[in-house]
């Protein structure tokens, strides 16, 4: 699955958990805080997922720099953890910065 965010659109990160949430699947439930998406991402998203956060830039600039970081943190270790584990279908995220892609691993 592919899961595209428009980093202009996010503002909070509540707009983040809002973004992943319905095309993840994380259910009724979800606490939207950065723990449950963590809980969600390592456990409960089938995969494969790739998220491309488009605009990333304009996300920390309304989140600020520390929130931005704790989130893509969450998305990194992700993405870490489906690789050391060695899992053929994985969690995969880039942010699109002023300088071009990066990736989240």
């Amino acid at each position: 699955m592919r899961v595209v965010i428009d980093g202009q659109l996010i503002r909070t990160e509540s707009d983040v958990h809002d973004a992943l949430s319905g095309p993840l699947d994380f259910g009724p439930y979800y606490g939207g805080n950065l723990n449950a998406l963590w809980d969600r991402l390592s456990t409960d998203a089938e995969r494969p997922v790739e998220l491309i956060w488009e605009q990333a830039q304009a996300s920390r600039e309304a989140l600020g720099a520390a929130k931005f970081g704790a989130i893509c943190s969450v998305l990194r270790r992700a993405a870490r953890e489906d690789a050391a584990f060695g899992r053929k279908e994985r969690f995969k995220a880039r942010i699109e910065t002023e300088s071009g892609w990066e990736e989240l691993a």
